[in-house]
């Protein structure tokens, strides 16, 4: 199983990032990432696969995963209704915010137990689920405090488990994070329009190549597979959105529709329409 770095690039530099009912159940996503991520789903039962942890939950899940700890979308595969909501916190901000103030000094330690993955249950789990859905609506600062407010009561409550009982560290993520991350940002900052390979390469001083080479070897994919891929995923969170085909099409750096079309058919298994009326 080939494990994808994902770049996550968080609304106006902000330490948080949320992600409010995506549906990504029809992709298999293994990836992991610096930012630590609670995400809680209801109305479903799934596959819970974080490191080497796998366990399957019914009715809903809330589950908080380390910095750069490999894990599996927990709507993978799941055909039935579902809500999901995800939160991402960024890596720094743990050391710039919890060190520093002292009534928050639990939830440094809660961050740091999440290196092992952790599961909560019982009326944790319900009243954070609850307050996950209410993070949307608001402006950034009552957000801020709602944020700090849910891992407050993470770090107090004794009602979770340890998905591994020593903390995963990701000699992978070590290894690939500073050259991936530049190619994967490159990707997400150009996607919308042509990207030539040498250009690319170049981001990360290779020829266009070794570029070839080294991509494939630590993604197990093809740089042209791989754009497809990740314009794809854009597409369908476009669609999702209300976007129209045409627009998606081209906003996604597809230059003709009917590429578009068979590229999407490809990779999804549908067509556009058929995707967007099914999602609805």
């Amino acid at each position: 199983m080939k494990i994808q770095l994902e770049n996550i690039q968080p609304n106006d530099k902000s330490s948080f990032h949320l992600l409010h009912n995506p549906k990504l159940n029809d992709l298999f996503f293994w990836h992991f990432h610096p930012e630590f991520e609670l995400v809680y789903i209801e109305g479903a039962n799934g596959k819970r696969h974080v490191g080497r942890h796998i366990s399957n939950f019914e009715g809903s899940d809330l589950v908080l995963i380390g910095s750069n700890i490999p894990h599996l979308n927990f709507d993978h595969g799941i055909k039935t209704e579902y809500h999901k909501e995800v939160l991402h916190i960024s890596s720094p901000f743990k050391e710039k915010v919890f060190t520093e103030i002292q009534e928050l000094e639990d939830v440094y330690e809660l961050l740091d137990r999440s290196q092992h993955g952790i599961a909560f249950y019982g009326e944790t789990k319900k009243t954070v689920g609850s307050l996950m859905k209410q993070l949307q609506g608001m402006n950034r600062f009552d957000q801020l405090l709602k944020i700090l407010q849910l891992l407050k009561l993470l770090a107090q409550s004794d009602e979770y488990i340890l998905l591994h009982d020593n903390p995963i560290i990701n000699n992978k993520a070590n290894k690939q994070q500073e050259r991936l991350q530049k190619v994967y940002s490159y990707i997400d900052e150009n996607y919308s329009r042509k990207i030539a390979l040498k250009d690319i390469a170049a981001s990360i001083n290779l020829g266009k190549e070794a570029f070839c080479r080294y991509f494939k070897k630590n993604t197990g994919s093809t740089f042209t597979n791989f754009l497809n891929q990740y314009r794809i995923t854009q597409a369908k969170r476009m669609l999702l959105t209300g976007k129209n085909i045409g627009e998606t099409c081209y906003e996604c750096g597809f230059e003709s529709l009917s590429y578009f079309n068979r590229t999407f058919k490809k990779i999804s298994g549908e067509n556009p329409s058929n995707y967007k009326k099914r999602n609805r």
